[in-house]
């Protein structure tokens, strides 16, 4: 078990990347994957996935077959990035002492401090609306 220390991974960060370049284009023009992965330069496959789970959280509307692709469910203003962080990575949970639950303190040593920068990171995503980033 780690210090629990915010991670964005390479799927959250896709998220919000193709979240947001779906949220430029305001004319409510279906996105595919094949465009967003080139725009972006990145895997087809993983963004896939990552569009799947953005559509399974409700932050995505999907229409399969020609002319078909991804629209935003919900006016970018009213998205904070916090939902897409979840919707791809869980979660933000409190940070854990490196030992776990057998911390030899009364108090994690560490506490303060991964408490502090956990709750930051919490305020700042959910601050942030994804029509901020374009």
């Amino acid at each position: 078990m780690g210090l629990g220390i915010l991670k964005i991974s390479h799927s959250a960060s896709l998220a919000i990347h193709a979240m947001a370049h779906i949220a430029i284009d305001d004319s409510k023009k279906w996105h595919t994957v094949s465009e967003i992965a080139e725009e972006q330069g990145v895997s087809k496959s993983q963004l896939s996935k990552v569009m799947l789970r953005l559509s399974r959280a409700g932050l995505l509307t999907s229409r399969i077959g020609s002319g078909g692709g991804f629209v935003l469910s919900r006016p970018a203003d009213r998205i904070v990035l916090l939902e897409i962080y979840e919707a791809i990575d869980g979660l933000l949970g409190k940070s854990r002492c490196l030992p776990g639950d057998h911390c030899l303190f009364q108090g994690c040593a560490l506490s303060d401090l991964l408490h502090g920068a956990q709750e930051e990171v919490r305020q700042f995503l959910s601050s942030r609306r994804l029509s901020e980033l374009v």
